[in-house]
């Protein structure tokens, strides 16, 4: 899912510094920290995914527990995303993010373990939800880092980072099936994702630790984005962009095993519509930004993944490639159109990172509802045919709200 580079502490006085480096070499070992950090925030969600069948089988999961697992984390991100500037003001971008790979490190091990007398599932709970909590942060300080420390390259390094973002969607979504086949456990296919996680966590700890926190204070002023029409028309479309864009992450691979396709090639499958996404995040953005205003490109990629979504649950079997392909471009040029809205609506730095902050910790927490409804109405059905009904609606109100969202105004 691409970010887009809004400075989570831009209202701190006295500005944060960029992060303390000696030569070009040191800037290019945390331009590659960066990079490999944004290639593990997305793995915690389609990894799951990718093996739900057999967790739930072998851990003998409820049913409402596999709702949970799909939706806390997506939750946590709306929930964490205000206290990432907070933590910062206090400790550092820096040590904040080395924090956050602590956590989501352990979070991936504990995912996996077993508590005697209790089976999988209390850990199982409390390792996603640290996972979901690290996320967030390194969502909104990331950003921030990126365009704060690389200036000059800000177009490049933005798109490495956005692009390992979503690439990191793919490798879980990819490589976690083939793993528990490999290794016959679905434990040593979740456990795998913690390696990467921890690799990253001793790369970044020499860059973090050398920064030396500064005690800031937070700055107020500007304009109130919760008070202007325009900004809740933009966040009510990234709230619907994100429900549909976790569910594919939660749920795509079981509805495309539910429909008869094996877990290795619903894992291909999935990788690729992922791929397309990424495709699409990088040219959608360039287009809107050339029109006059966005309305139709907001309309089109909107229903373009509503439909590909309820096409990948209704549509001919023989033509799912096609189908999830429509989803993938969709999704992804939805996505980054929405996060484009945040430079588009607004007229200058403070007020567009304020809009970020609204719309990642609204569009987030309620966008989590997406994920929710699909469980609940898998568990209360036992088929997605409700789902694929759910994300039609949710498409046509995406269209609605991009419509509103597209217009030539300003917060």
């Amino acid at each position: 899912m691409p970010e887009i580079a809004v400075d989570a502490e831009i209202d701190e006085d006295p500005a944060p510094a960029p992060t303390q480096l000696k030569g070009k070499r040191a800037l290019a070992y945390l331009a590659v920290c960066l990079i490999l950090i944004g290639l593990n925030l997305r793995t915690v969600f389609s990894s799951f995914s990718a093996v739900l069948p057999e967790v739930t089988s072998d851990a003998g999961l409820p049913g409402w527990s596999v709702v949970v697992l799909t939706t806390v984390p997506v939750t946590l991100l709306g929930v964490f995303a205000p206290t990432a500037p907070v933590l910062a003001r206090r400790f550092g971008a820096e040590r904040v993010l080395l924090g956050a790979m602590a956590v989501l490190t352990a979070g991936l091990l504990l995912r996996p373990a077993e508590l005697p007398g209790a089976g999988h599932l209390p850990v199982l709970l409390v390792g996603t939800a640290a996972c979901g909590a690290a996320i967030a942060l390194c969502n909104v300080l990331l950003p921030g880092v990126v365009k704060r420390d690389f200036p000059h390259r800000l177009g490049l390094m933005g798109g490495l980072y956005t692009t390992a973002i979503c690439a990191s969607a793919a490798l879980g979504a990819g490589f976690t099936y083939p793993v528990f086949t490999a290794t016959g456990h679905w434990t040593s296919a979740l456990w795998f994702w913690a390696v990467p996680a921890a690799v990253v966590l001793l790369l970044f700890l020499p860059p973090a630790i050398r920064q030396h926190p500064v005690r800031h204070q937070h700055l107020k002023g500007g304009v109130n984005v919760w008070r202007s029409a325009v900004a809740w028309q933009v966040t009510a479309f990234m709230v619907l962009q994100a429900m549909m864009s976790f569910s594919v992450f939660a749920w795509l691979a079981p509805i495309l095993r539910d429909r008869g396709v094996d877990g290795g090639t619903a894992g291909l499958i999935v990788s690729v519509s992922i791929v397309l996404q990424m495709l699409g995040s990088l040219f959608a953005p360039a287009l809107a930004a050339r029109l006059k205003d966005q309305r139709v490109i907001n309309m089109v990629v909107a229903l373009m993944t509503g439909g590909g979504f309820a096409l990948s649950i209704f549509g001919p079997t023989e033509l799912i490639w096609v189908w999830t392909g429509l989803l993938g471009l969709g999704q992804g040029s939805l996505t980054a159109v929405a996060l484009t809205m945040i430079m588009l609506r607004t007229r200058d730095a403070h007020t567009a990172a304020h809009l970020s902050g609204m719309m990642q910790g609204v569009g987030y927490g309620v966008g989590s509802t997406g994920t929710l409804m699909v469980g609940q109405l898998h568990q209360a059905t036992g088929g997605f045919a409700a789902a694929g009904v759910l994300f039609l609606v949710v498409g046509l109100l995406a269209a609605f709200f991009g419509f509103r969202a597209g217009r030539n105004r300003f917060v």
